[in-house]
């Protein structure tokens, strides 16, 4: 089923609309306007009052005003580079408007001797007369009569006029043939909002600067427009990621406490909080079931998520197949593999630590117990989606920090089983609900919301990068003590171009400070070994500083580190700072966290590390690093899975997201297929919206 021919008009290129002529076009390309619907969709970002004033009191420098006035006479410049005045006399005053290289014949016509106009623009001061430069309008006064009082500002590139993209746009309006309503009448009366096409046009012929807002009724519509589209794609895409995974992944009851999941429990030494076994019960039932699981685990730094997924990864391997756990980094994964082994040793289960770095004949007979199952689960890196891994009997893929991972590759390790497999992803980042609605509504969601047993609080201070000598001799003080410390820089080495600290030379300054062999360092360009070796230097105690790069961020685990200094800490993100942080505060010691800063602070960058020194729940830190930041640069860097939007804004319409996903639910779970008259409507708003993967899956059945 192709586009629907209702559509073909919003489709249709721009050249075909009145006054959009080749160079226009090539203009519009820019801005990527290429087709009508494009050009609907080009919004205003701002709106000029043009309403007649009948006097100037009260305005102020800078502002647009539109005044009736009499041409009083002209000035031609005397010198180049000097300007032609015009003096006019208009809102019960004299004022100069100023052209820079006009044409006199063409001043001459626009602006005889006392001729009235009707004339808008910025207005200067110009000592104590007023002064308007090159103003937007000069017409007559029946012309004037068009003018509307309220006038878009449009996004423009170099090629095109502000009026230009003004008639453009009202040229697409005219375009817009009649649509089926999609949206539930009920919720339109509720809300008080307009058809598609009267929200269009309430945008693009704003009545005032309301149609601005967010908030304004007709934002709201095509803001929820967008969201439904976005929400029914998640759950088409979530329905056929769930279809059947083949054979259910239940786990055989055995007497006396002898199961893998019950032995792994015991091995850990601690019982688990309410939060980790609430979220091992959700996981055991989604097990269970003959849909596959697709579920998002996320818990707070060292709210204990690997104990979670070691015991579910036991389910699967207690049930006879296997488990594999996907970790960003190798520093990670061989992490997870260091802590989980005596579990699994205690449990009689063989794991195996895939990564880039096998070889040889080791690799090969890695590979071998992975295909014929001797391996039951695997721990790695990106090589467990490799075309040379293939697993006998895949239940489960635990998938470690989201997102550092594309979608398309948690598709390539679920391939990895006949019929796809359960899916479980974990984060340490604690994702505010409205980023996780909109990037992970295909997932339902677990929440680690408590702590384990003996995490320490840690005490976050701040401190300016001028007291770095003091801080170096009490780190030599607590390293005397026999304590342990992180040093985090945010570059790897110096660059000419660069004013970051670099950790190569922080190491060797510390060395320095400290002596030979108390300082180690890690960055994510060293050789592997010796990243390794640096870290087993730090963890058996040989090094007592490590001085490091945010490749520590996630995943290190080293109860007996107490201190983390973070260099210039105003460079970092709120999300990044919290993970750094939660590096120590793991074992009994009392632990400290200095957020080194180069003064003088902004006010953005102090109430971020503030927020840090403030508190310890992550969650909280997320819904803060949201207001502060935005959701655009949290969807740019930590929050990458989630997508952008061109009509809603996440910060704004939160309600909206959560409104569209139980909206999108339901009309699936009634409809599956669309084929009712409003999942036909619905048909039209996805094709409307671009959402090409949601056609495709219905195409698919």
């Amino acid at each position: 089923m192709g586009r629907p021919e209702i559509l073909f008009p919003l489709f249709a290129g721009i050249g075909g609309l009145k006054g959009v002529g080749p160079a226009a076009e090539k203009a519009f390309a820019r801005l990527k306007v290429q087709t009508v619907r494009d050009l609907l969709f080009h919004l205003p970002s701002d709106v000029v009052d043009r309403r007649p004033l009948d006097s100037l009191a009260g305005v102020e420098p800078g502002q647009v005003a539109t005044l009736s006035v009499e041409v009083m006479g002209h000035s031609a410049p005397r010198r180049p580079g000097t300007p032609h005045r015009v003096s006019v006399q208009g809102g019960g005053t004299f004022l100069d408007l100023i052209f820079f290289r006009a044409q006199p014949r063409w001043l001459g016509d626009a602006l005889p001797m006392r001729a009235r106009r009707l004339v808008s623009g910025k207005l200067e001061r110009y000592g104590e007369r007023w002064q308007m430069a090159h103003p937007d309008v000069i017409v007559d006064d029946a012309e004037g009569a068009d003018l509307p009082d309220f006038e878009p500002v449009y996004p423009r590139t170099e090629g095109l006029f502000p009026r230009q993209i003004v008639k453009a746009a009202a040229a697409a309006l005219a375009a817009m043939p009649p649509l089926p309503e999609w949206q539930d009448p009920a919720l339109l009366k509720r809300e008080d909002w307009p058809a598609w096409d009267a929200a269009l046009s309430a945008l693009h012929r704003p009545e005032d600067r309301s149609a601005l807002s967010p908030a304004h009724p007709a934002r709201r519509r095509l803001a929820y427009d967008e969201l439904l589209s976005h929400q029914l794609t998640v759950a088409l895409g979530r329905a056929a990621m769930r279809r059947g995974k083949g054979r259910e992944t239940a786990e055989p009851h055995m007497a006396d406490g002898g199961s893998p999941t019950a032995l792994a429990a015991q091995a850990f030494g601690y019982a688990p909080t309410g939060a980790q076994a609430r979220a091992l019960a959700e996981i055991r039932a989604d097990m269970a079931r003959p849909e596959r699981m697709m579920r998002l685990l996320q818990g707070d730094v060292g709210a204990g998520k690997t104990w979670v997924a070691c015991l579910a990864l036991m389910v699967a391997v207690a049930a006879g197949g296997q488990g594999a756990l996907m970790a960003p980094t190798e520093i990670l994964a061989r992490q997870h593999g260091a802590s989980l082994a005596p579990i699994a040793q205690a449990c009689g289960v063989h794991l195996t630590v895939l990564t880039g770095r096998d070889s040889g004949q080791g690799l090969r007979d890695k590979l071998a117990a992975v295909a014929d199952g001797r391996a039951q689960i695997v721990i790695g890196t990106h090589k467990l989606f490799s075309q040379d891994v293939a697993f006998a009997d895949l239940r489960l893929a635990v998938i470690d920090e989201q997102h550092r991972f594309g979608v398309r590759q948690r598709l390539e390790l679920m391939a990895k089983a006949p019929g796809g497999c359960d899916v479980l992803i974990m984060t340490a980042t604690p994702i505010p609900r409205t980023l996780a609605l909109a990037g992970y509504g295909d997932l339902d969601i677990s929440v680690l919301d408590e702590k384990p047993p003996g995490r320490q609080p840690v005490d976050t201070r701040l401190i300016s990068a001028e007291r770095q000598e003091a801080v170096v001799a009490r780190l030599a003080a607590a390293i005397a003590e026999g304590r342990r410390a992180y040093w985090v820089c945010p570059a790897v080495e110096d660059r000419p171009d660069n004013d970051m600290v670099a950790a190569e030379a922080r190491a060797a300054a510390l060395t320095e400070a400290l002596g030979a062999g108390r300082v180690t360092l890690v960055h994510g360009q060293m050789p592997p070994e010796r990243r390794d070796a640096a870290m087993a230097d730090f963890q058996a105690g040989r090094a007592q500083v490590l001085v490091a790069t945010t490749v520590i961020e996630v995943g290190v685990d080293i109860p007996e580190a107490t201190i983390m200094v973070i260099e210039q800490a105003d460079s970092f993100g709120l999300a990044q700072l919290h993970q750094l942080r939660g590096r120590v505060g793991r074992g009994g010691g009392e632990s400290h966290c200095l957020l080194m800063y180069t003064p003088p602070l902004g006010e953005t960058a102090a109430a971020r590390l503030s927020t840090l020194r403030d508190s310890e729940d992550g969650f909280a830190i997320a819904e803060k690093d949201l207001a502060l930041r935005g959701a655009g640069d949290l969807i740019g860097t930590a929050q990458s899975g989630v997508p952008r939007f061109a009509l809603a804004d996440l910060e704004v319409h939160t309600d909206l997201l959560a409104i569209a996903q139980d909206d999108a639910r339901r009309v699936l779970a009634l409809d599956p297929t669309l084929s009712s008259p409003r999942g036909e409507a619905l048909r039209v708003l996805l094709y409307l919206m671009e959402r090409d993967a949601s056609i495709r899956l219905l195409a698919s059945g």
